[in-house]
C-alpha cells in the first residue's frame, strides 16, 4: 500500500464511531499515568500513599491519633486508622452510600466543600478512587463513629461487587482498607520497605500527635514512629552524623492569613548547600516551590540585616547571597492551607501563591528574634556565612580561569583516550582506576564509542572539603573537563559528552573505596547525571574457571559454587583464578567480560531516596567517627570477600 494510499484508507474510517468517551474508573486503567505517575515501583508506592493520605487526613482534622500499614505476603497492604469513619450513609443527590460514591466516583470525597476537612493531602479527590480503580481488589471497612456501627464493601477492579453492608454494633472506631493491586496494569508488587519507612517517618514528623505503626509481613519487619518533638526532630534526625554550630535548631509555629506554618533548621559545619526540605499539608514537595521560596527570600535578608547591623559585614562588603547563607543549613518547611494547588497530580512542587508571602512573615519575624536572643549561635551562624561567601569568590576565579582557557582552545585531559563518535548518547566514559587497568581497556575497547580516564589514586573526599579545594585537584578536574557538563548549580546536562559514565574499579577493599569517592563526588556535585539515569557501576568478574578446554567468568562465590556442582562428579578439577584487581585481566579478557555490551553486566546508580543517601555518605564519608564505627559494628558480619 503506498502512502497516498495509506492516508486515504485511514481517512475512511476516522468517523463518529471512532471516538471514544472513557469514564470514571474505566479512564484510571486505561491511562493509569495521568493519576499515579508511572506503573513501576513508583506507581505502586504512590497507591499506597494516596490510601495512607486519608488517614493521616482524619488526623490533620484532629478525629484520628493512630495509622497503621500492612504490607502482607500475597502483595497486598492493609491501612487502618482510628477516625470516624468513612460517612455510610445514603448520598444526598445520588442516593447510594456516601462510602460507595467516595471509592468509586472521581472528584468525590470531603475536601472540595471546606467543612469536612480544613486541610488535606490532596487537592483533586481522585486519590482512593484512582487505587480502587488499580486494584484487582479492594474491601473497605468502616467502623462508624456517628451510629456504632460496622460497615463492608467490596470491589473488583474498581466496580462495587455489591451494595454497602451492615456487618453489626462496632467495637472500635475508623476505616480500614485491604487492596491488591492488580498486576495487569501495575509492574511489580515488590514494595520497598526503607522507602515506604522514609516517607512514613516524615508522617510521623510532621503530624504532631500521630502514632504510626508499619509492618513488613513479608520479612517479619516493623517499625513504630512517634516524635514528641515534630520538625524540630526531624531537624536532628537528618543532622545526627554532622557537627551542629547550635545544639537546640531554631524552630517557629505560626498562622498567617490562614496559613500555618512551621519552620525548624539548623546550622552545621558541612559544606552541603540547601538541604531544605518542604512540605505541603504532609506531602513532600520534592520540588519545592511557593513556601521555599518565601523561606529563602526571608532567610537572606534577615541574615545580611542582622549580620550589617552587629557589624559582621563591613559597608565596602557586599551582601552574602543565597547559596552563602544556605551552606551547612539543614532545614524542614511545613505548611498547612485549605485547598493547596500543586503543579501536577505527583505534588512535587507547591504553586499557592499565599504560602510564600505567609512563610516569608512568619518565618522572617520568628528568626530575626531568634538571632538577636541568641548572639553566640548568631555570630557563629554569620562567620560560616562569610566563610561560605569568600569559597565562592575563590570557586569564580577558578572557574573564570577555566573559562578563559576554554576560550583560548578547549582541551581535554591529557590522559583521555577519547572515542571516536561525536553523539553523546552513543558514548560512554570508562573511570578505570590506575593505569594499569587504563591500558587493558585502552587496547581492549571499542574506540568509536568507548573513551578511558584513568584515575591516579584515590580522589579528593569531596564531603570533608570544600568547593575551591576540591576544584584544584588534578583528578577532579580532569573528571570535570572530559564530562563537559560543568558542576554544581551551574551544570547543563544538555552538554554532557557522554550519555553512560561507568565507574570501573577492582574487587577489593581500595577499589570499593574510590568507588564510594567517586559516588559521593557525584552525589553532591553532580547529581544531575544520577538522576538523568547517566551513572553506572561495572561489574567486572570475580573469578575465571577453567574446566579442561572451558572457560567461565563468574561474578560471585556462589555462582562459582554451583557451576563446580553441576559438573560431572569425576570430573570437577577446576582451575581457580581469583581477579583482585582489573589490572589482572588481560585487554581481551576485561572486553569480554566488562566492556561487550553484548555481555557485561552493569548496575545503573539511582536516587531512590534522596533523604536516606544523604545521610549515609555523610555518615560514612564525613567528619564524625562514632556514627561509622556504629555502622562498622552493626554490619561487620555481613562483609563478604574481605582482603586481609
Amino acid at each position: 500500500m503506498t502512502t497516498d494510499e495509506l492516508l486515504q484508507h485511514e481517512s475512511a474510517v476516522y468517523d463518529e464511531s471512532q471516538i471514544q468517551v472513557l469514564e470514571g474508573m474505566e479512564a484510571v486503567r486505561k491511562r493509569p499515568g495521568m493519576y499515579i505517575g508511572p506503573t513501576d515501583v513508583n506507581g505502586l508506592h504512590t497507591m499506597v500513599r494516596e490510601v495512607v493520605d486519608n488517614s493521616i487526613d482524619e488526623v490533620m482534622a484532629g478525629r484520628a491519633t493512630s495509622v497503621e500499614v500492612t504490607i502482607h505476603a500475597d502483595g497486598s497492604v492493609t491501612v487502618s486508622d482510628d477516625g470516624q469513619g468513612i460517612p455510610t450513609g445514603p448520598h444526598p443527590k445520588l442516593g447510594i452510600s456516601t462510602l460507595e460514591v467516595v471509592m468509586t466516583k472521581l472528584h468525590a470525597g470531603g475536601k472540595f466543600g471546606g467543612s469536612g476537612y480544613k486541610v488535606s493531602s490532596g487537592l483533586h479527590g481522585v486519590g482512593v478512587s484512582a487505587v480502587n480503580a488499580l486494584s484487582a481488589y479492594m474491601r473497605v471497612d468502616v467502623y462508624n463513629a456517628r451510629d456504632g456501627m460496622h460497615y463492608m464493601q467490596e470491589y473488583r477492579e474498581g466496580a462495587p461487587v455489591a451494595a454497602v453492608r451492615k456487618i453489626g454494633p462496632a467495637d472500635h472506631h475508623g476505616t480500614t482498607t485491604r487492596f491488591i493491586p492488580d498486576t495487569t496494569i501495575i509492574q511489580t508488587l515488590e514494595y520497598n520497605f526503607r522507602a515506604l519507612a522514609q516517607r512514613f517517618r516524615e508522617m510521623a514528623y510532621l503530624t504532631k500527635g500521630l502514632r504510626f505503626r508499619f509492618i513488613d509481613e513479608r520479612d517479619d519487619n516493623e517499625l513504630n514512629f512517634y516524635f514528641e518533638g515534630g520538625i524540630s526532630s526531624y531537624v536532628r534526625h537528618l543532622n545526627k552524623d554532622k557537627t551542629a554550630l547550635h545544639k537546640q535548631p531554631f524552630y517557629i509555629e505560626k498562622t498567617v492569613d490562614d496559613v500555618a506554618v512551621e519552620v525548624a533548621l539548623q546550622y552545621t559545619e558541612s559544606f552541603d548547600t540547601d538541604s531544605v526540605y518542604s512540605f505541603a499539608n504532609n506531602i513532600n514537595n520534592t520540588d519545592g516551590g511557593a513556601h521555599v521560596s518565601g523561606f529563602r527570600t526571608a532567610l537572606t535578608r534577615v541574615i545580611n540585616s542582622h549580620a550589617r547591623a552587629k557589624g559582621l559585614l563591613k559597608e565596602n562588603e557586599n551582601n552574602l547571597t543565597g547559596d552563602d547563607v544556605r551552606e551547612g543549613l539543614t532545614a524542614v518547611i511545613s505548611v498547612k492551607l485549605r485547598d493547596p494547588q500543586f503543579s501536577s497530580q505527583t505534588k512535587e512542587k507547591l504553586v499557592s501563591p499565599q504560602a510564600a508571602g505567609a512563610v516569608a512573615v512568619a518565618f522572617g519575624e520568628g528568626f530575626a528574634t531568634w538571632l538577636d536572643e541568641n548572639p553566640g549561635e548568631a555570630r557563629r551562624i554569620i562567620e560560616k556565612c562569610i566563610s561560605a561567601a569568600r569559597t565562592r569568590l575563590a570557586v569564580q576565579k577558578v572557574r573564570e580561569t577555566a573559562r578563559k582557557s576554554a576560550m583560548e582552545g578547549f582541551s581535554l585531559p591529557g590522559k583521555l583516550a577519547d572515542c571516536s563518535d561525536t553523539n553523546p548518547a552513543h558514548c560512554e566514559l570508562f573511570l578505570v582506576e590506575g593505569d594499569s587497568a587504563g591500558g587493558s581497556a585502552k587496547q581492549g575497547r571499542d574506540r568509536r564509542t568507548q573513551a578511558i580516564l584513568p584515575l591516579r589514586g584515590k580522589i579528593l573526599n569531596v564531603e570533608k572539603s570544600r568547593l575551591d579545594r576540591m576544584l584544584s585537584n588534578n583528578e577532579v578536574k580532569s573528571l570535570i573537563t572530559a564530562l563537559g557538563a560543568g558542576i554544581g548549580d551551574q551544570m547543563d546536562l544538555s552538554k554532557l559528552r557522554y550519555h553512560r559514565v561507568v565507574l570501573m574499579t577492582d574487587a577489593d577493599v581500595d577499589g570499593s573505596h574510590i568507588r564510594t569517592l567517586l559516588l559521593t563526588f557525584f552525589f553532591r556535585y553532580m547529581r544531575q547525571i544520577i538522576t538523568g539515569g547517566h551513572l553506572y557501576v561495572a561489574q567486572p568478574p570475580l573469578y575465571r574457571l577453567t574446566h579442561g578446554k572451558t572457560e567461565k567468568y563468574v561474578f560471585a562465590d556462589a555462582e562459582r559454587d554451583q557451576y563446580i556442582a553441576s559438573l560431572p562428579g569425576e570430573g570437577r578439577k577446576v582451575e581457580i583464578q581469583r581477579y583482585k584487581g582489573l589490572g589482572e585481566m588481560n585487554a581481551e579478557q576485561l572486553w569480554e567480560t566488562t566492556m561487550n555490551p553484548r555481555n557485561r553486566v552493569m548496575l545503573q546508580v539511582t536516587l531512590e531516596d534522596a533523604v536516606q543517601a544523604d545521610e549515609t555518605f555523610t555518615m560514612l564519608m564525613g567528619d564524625l567517627v562514632p556514627p561509622r564505627k556504629r555502622f562498622i559494628q552493626t554490619h561487620a558480619l555481613e562483609v563478604k570477600n574481605l582482603d586481609i
